[in-house]
């Protein structure tokens, strides 16, 4: 899974390239534009096949595709975004999704002044109707941007409809059957990350750090 969560990465640097009109590359050029060792680069596309040829590179062109394939973007999926506050509509105004192949089919939410409302032609649907929907268009994926309160609710009901992926903004984690993959974002958990890093040194300086030892 380490190797599969850099692959998004690989994918994106691959298409700045494209647009900017490079056709091969080394492992040692691309590491210097995505932060990665060479090595490593190697390493992550051998688990996948032999991409590259010694002495020419990567057609940047071909691995684009072979990463694309890797990561299942040679279909569309249909994904209906629960929650249209202000995350979820972020989301539904996100149209660099569209052209990976997600296609949004519907926002949901509780709220009544916003059921009937559009985000780029795209109706915001009653809650109750969730269920029905899902069965009826054969969503493959639901993005849960509600409160917390809300996203166990709406996970049991997105599962027991036939979501078999599920894309977790809410702030908790979610108990779903084993068939229903999830995938969460947790964004006050990064945001602490990042705090953490910005006051390691200092920790390190002052031995604030944990002793093993004494564990």
């Amino acid at each position: 899974m380490a190797v599969v969560r850099r692959l998004p990465k690989y994918q994106r640097y691959l298409s700045e390239l494209i647009k900017n009109g490079v056709q091969k590359i080394s492992s040692r050029e691309l590491s210097q534009k995505i932060g990665f060792t060479a090595s490593q680069i190697r390493q992550d596309l051998n688990n996948f096949g032999d991409f590259g040829q010694q002495g020419y590179g990567y057609n940047v062109n071909e691995l684009y595709k072979e990463i694309n394939n890797i990561l299942g973007l040679k279909r569309t999926y249909k994904i209906v975004i629960i929650g249209a506050g202000n995350i979820g509509q972020a989301i539904a105004n996100y149209t660099n999704f569209e052209k990976l192949g997600f296609k949004l089919c519907a926002l949901f939410d509780i709220n009544p002044k916003l059921i009937g409302l559009k985000i780029r032609d795209i109706e915001i649907m009653d809650i109750d109707k969730l269920g029905p929907f899902i069965k009826q268009n054969s969503i493959d994926i639901c993005v849960i941007c509600t409160p917390s309160s809300q996203a166990q609710k709406n996970a049991d009901i997105v599962s027991e409809s036939g979501v078999k992926a599920i894309w977790n903004f809410a702030p908790r984690d979610l108990d779903v059957p084993d068939y229903v993959l999830v995938e969460n974002v947790h964004l006050s958990e990064s945001l602490l990350t990042l705090t953490y890093r910005m006051n390691e040194p200092e920790l390190l300086k002052n031995n604030v750090m944990f002793d093993r030892k004494n564990l």
